[in-house]
């Protein structure tokens, strides 16, 4: 079982930044894939950024450019820097690990969810 706790998430004006921070435990955290979703109101949960436990990185179209995701792993912990906020991106943003099973099985594991509300 992994849990996850995130934290940094605000009010914050257009063309701010903020810092998301997603702490892990319960799993070895090097060994986890870590991403970034979010949920603005009536609309479906949408990936925002990943990383592997290689460091590999991708971001949604929309993000590119203005979002950067990292992990410390000596911390067990997951970023997700963002700039020059728009209020489209105002919305719950949540932490996803993804653990890889023998076999291929992936679970995924999510935080609590953080509000990110951008004002024009």
């Amino acid at each position: 079982q992994v849990q996850l706790v995130e934290s940094g998430g605000g009010l914050v004006q257009a063309g701010g930044s903020l810092r998301l921070s997603c702490t892990a435990s319960g799993s070895i955290f090097s060994n986890l894939a870590m991403g970034w979703y979010r949920q603005a109101p009536g609309k479906q949960r949408e990936l925002v950024a990943a990383i592997t436990s290689g460091g590999s990185t991708n971001y949604a179209d929309s993000v590119k450019g203005r979002v950067t995701i990292s992990r410390d792993n000596a911390k067990n912990t997951a970023y997700l820097q963002m700039n020059s906020l728009k209020p489209e991106d105002t919305a719950v943003y949540y932490c996803n690990a993804r653990k890889r099973l023998i076999g291929g099985l992936e679970l995924d594991y999510w935080g609590q969810g953080t509000q990110v509300t951008v004002s024009s």
